[in-house]
């Protein structure tokens, strides 16, 4: 008499695998049994059978017949008394890698599946089953043994958390704005379409997510710096998927925001600039400041020269922003290494090289730290810093005051400096993956700022 089919059970006889297609592969998969050669799933023979010992009662028919119980139709086994112990059937170094490197979501069953699986069941190679309506929704992670069986130790993957998703929170806008920075889902429809036509036909590896979640997602690990893992959680895709996207979107809007002229006319800084500000610092084009973003400590020894900055004590990019007296963001410099000094960021900038910025008898403000008056020296325009004290002992009355009127309007610098970094990802530190894009993530963080309401009042 054939013993049962189903792995690690010895128990002889038991139920045959029945004739309809649908009903037979559901049992196949249910058994979660692989042929130990193909490492697909095993197919049943002639003799195949499945014990007693894995139905429920309610699985068999109410007939009276004691001797012989016969199923009902469309009863699936459900009860599998499986260990614990499982090997990979990758070995070695090859195996290793091929398992560094393998997407669950490029495996693909031969066939359609259609099944009512239990949740618990798990899979470490995808088998992707289709329901009549959902398409391919159920993926499960499956591991082989030595044998040729399926092991349940590991856990299937968790499904998405709906609670999170971009249409839960149509109707919360404190959820978008704490998910996304924008203040509410018309703000960040807004914000999508601004980004041009491209972005609604905007291809993907992944075409489960449509175009506004995969925006939604990226604005996610901007705003909170979430793991890829737990993205792939919320989203129900894979982690590869996650990191691709933030990559694609990351790159998107850098190029779609550059184009964007956000560096405003002179006779438009004069009508938008702030009554006070007018009244003391008319001739102010722009506001400068440095900021730095934290990176992970590089394995390289001249990686970690150059990017160690000893204002931090560690290792960070350096970017210069610049606002307008309104609180624009207007200019957002080169990223370089925290050892770079402000002065040679300064020299390489676009204000040195492109004189249709700055013209005749305008002027810069900045932190005293910003030491770069020469360098404009020839083009007449004024850098307005507050004075250093050098050899006197302390400020005279008029230079203090001055000093005091400068850091009140440079202040508006660094509250947008302040504002972008709710973007956690420029306040964490940044995986060492992720610095070739640096640049591109502090420019996009600070170019969302732009959609904020404003930040400086206009009396100021």
């Amino acid at each position: 008499m054939p013993c049962c089919s189903v792995p690690r059970c010895s128990n002889a006889g038991g139920h045959r695998f029945p004739t309809h297609v649908d009903a037979r592969k559901k049992w196949i998969v249910a058994i979660r049994r692989l042929d130990s050669r193909t490492k697909k799933l095993w197919q049943p023979g002639p003799s195949a059978r499945v014990c007693s010992a894995h139905f429920v009662e309610a699985d068999y028919r109410d007939d009276g017949n004691v001797e012989r119980k016969l199923l009902r139709d469309g009863a699936v086994p459900s009860i599998f008394p499986f260990g614990r112990s499982a090997k990979s059937v990758c070995k070695g170094r090859k195996g290793r890698a091929k398992r560094r490197h393998h997407d669950p979501f490029e495996d693909i069953c031969p066939d359609n599946i259609h099944s009512n699986l239990n949740p618990e069941i798990g899979f470490s190679e995808e088998v992707v089953i289709d329901n009549d309506n959902e398409g391919c929704s159920n993926q499960l992670n499956m591991s082989v043994n030595d044998d040729g069986h399926v092991d349940e130790t590991t856990q299937c993957c968790l499904m998405p958390s709906h609670g999170l998703r971009l249409d839960s929170l149509k109707d919360k806008p404190e959820a978008v704005k704490y998910f996304t920075g924008f203040d509410d889902y018309h703000h960040f429809d807004f914000f999508f379409n601004v980004l041009g036509p491209a972005a609604h036909y905007l291809k993907s590896q992944c075409s489960r997510l449509s175009p506004q979640e995969q925006l939604y997602l990226t604005l996610m690990k901007l705003r909170q710096a979430k793991d890829d893992f737990e993205l792939s959680l919320i989203f129900n895709i894979s982690k590869v998927r996650v990191g691709q996207l933030f990559n694609m979107w990351v790159n998107f809007m850098y190029h779609q925001l550059k184009e964007l002229n956000t560096w405003p006319s002179y006779e438009l800084t004069q009508e938008h600039m702030p009554q006070d500000f007018s009244k003391n610092f008319p001739s102010t084009r722009v506001i400068l400041d440095a900021t730095e973003v934290p990176i992970e400590k590089p394995s390289n020894v001249n990686a970690q020269s150059a990017t160690f900055s000893s204002y931090k004590n560690r290792n960070t990019l350096k970017t210069i922003i610049g606002c307008s007296p309104s609180g624009l963001v207007s200019y957002v410099s080169d990223t370089y290494g925290g050892r770079t000094t402000d002065r040679q960021i300064m020299e390489r900038s676009v204000l040195m090289t492109d004189k249709s910025k700055l013209q005749r008898r305008d002027s810069i403000m900045a932190d005293r730290g910003l030491l770069v008056q020469d360098l404009f020296a020839n083009r007449d325009v004024f850098v307005n810093t507050p004075h250093l004290l050098g050899d006197k002992n302390q400020f005279d009355e008029e230079v203090l005051i001055h000093d005091r009127r400068v850091a009140s309007k440079r202040i508006h610098i660094e509250r947008i400096i302040g504002l972008s970094k709710t973007f956690k990802i420029l306040k964490n530190e940044l995986q060492w993956n992720k610095v070739a894009i640096g640049h591109k993530l502090i420019f996009v963080c600070f170019m969302i700022s732009n959609f904020r309401r404003r930040i400086v009042d206009k009396y100021a």
